[in-house]
């Protein structure tokens, strides 16, 4: 074996070549069209790579492709199980795809969006996967001319010239009215995350909905907005609605984590849930059903949602591209009653 120059700081592909006594082309057809060497060269080649250490160049290989192997991921919060389930559904696909996913968070921010927009541009990633934080479309429409294709997730988006893929929560937001109104609850208090979110406005339409179709007033839905989708907001929203001067009989939350601050908040006042408080998240996060009084909540197929995500990106970055057509597909939430809910007496 060949020793490397003193200071050699990487083993390249022509050291790989030189070793195993063939060719450059040799060596890239090993790494990159396998079935075009024949077994025993190929076997040789690959222990020869083994033994120097070879790691082949992204980079470069990026410049002859025009693009990575990589797709990135914009979700929302990473800190709400929601988004993570949603991810392992996205890197699920793209690994038996060959690819990489790359994770971001915007952290509802509109500014952190465009500023990872703008760094997958200069990547020149496969494709994104976004769950947009502007509730403008102005930071998507910037990223469109890059040429990159992207996929919108947890939103539906049938003005967009793309794919998305999203849960319908208009129909997630009356499942979760009319279990309560079904249960006899005719003042009711939703707790709703940040007001411009698009979930959010769907899941209070869906509400007034099932309001309506019970053929009750708006009123009896009473609106405490946070700035935030986390339990810590829950806490706070949970405070509010004990200074109440006419407190509701049950909450509906934006989210599973809103529903248990608000949960931790009732029960350091002793308000007893469900006896004295009725409560249902969003999400159907797994600590939904391990929290003190498991929380009835309205299921979303997260990891089906990023999965399908992906495997659209795949289509129109793929082989099959040229034939590729946008879809917007949506999925149906599944509400899951736990203890958290009591019907009126």
């Amino acid at each position: 074996m060949r020793e490397r120059a003193p200071g050699r700081a990487t083993v390249g592909i022509k050291d790989v070549a030189r070793e195993a006594a063939v060719s450059v082309g040799t060596v890239s057809n090993v790494l990159n069209q396998p079935d075009r060497v024949s077994g025993p060269t190929r076997r040789h080649v690959q222990q020869v790579i083994a033994r120097l250490g070879y790691v082949r160049s992204e980079y470069a290989r990026q410049l002859r492709a025009g693009h990575s192997r990589i797709v990135s991921l914009l979700v929302l919060d990473m800190g709400n199980p929601f988004f993570v389930d949603l991810a392992r559904g996205a890197e699920r696909a793209a690994r038996e795809a060959g690819l990489g996913v790359m994770v971001c968070n915007s952290a509802q921010s509109p500014a952190v969006e465009a500023e990872y927009l703008s760094m997958f541009a200069e990547q020149r990633v496969r494709g994104a996967l976004i769950t947009p934080a502007d509730p403008s479309g102005a930071t998507l429409r910037d990223f469109r001319r890059h040429g990159i294709p992207y996929v919108v997730v947890d939103r539906v988006a049938g003005d967009e010239p793309g794919c998305s893929v999203a849960v319908d929560d208009v129909a997630g937001g009356a499942l979760a009215l009319r279990h309560l109104v079904d249960a006899g609850h005719r003042s009711i208090a939703y707790v709703s995350g940040p007001p411009q979110l698009k979930q959010v406005q769907d899941r209070r339409e869906g509400a007034h909905k099932a309001l309506a179709e019970a053929g009750l007033p708006a009123t009896h839905l009473y609106e405490l907005p946070t700035d935030r989708l986390d339990v810590a907001a829950g806490r706070d929203a949970g405070a509010r609605l004990l200074g109440l001067a006419h407190r509701p009989t049950a909450v509906f939350c934006a989210n599973d984590l809103l529903a248990l601050g608000v949960l931790q908040s009732l029960y350091a006042a002793g308000v007893r849930v469900p006896d004295d408080m009725s409560l249902i998240g969003y999400d159907d996060i797994e600590f939904a059903s391990a929290a003190t009084v498991p929380l009835t909540s309205v299921r979303q197929p997260a990891v089906t949602l990023g999965a399908t995500a992906a495997r659209l990106l795949l289509e129109e970055t793929g082989e099959e591209a040229s034939v590729h057509r946008h879809q917007h597909v949506v999925l149906k939430p599944e509400l899951v009653v736990r203890g958290s809910c009591k019907v009126l007496g």
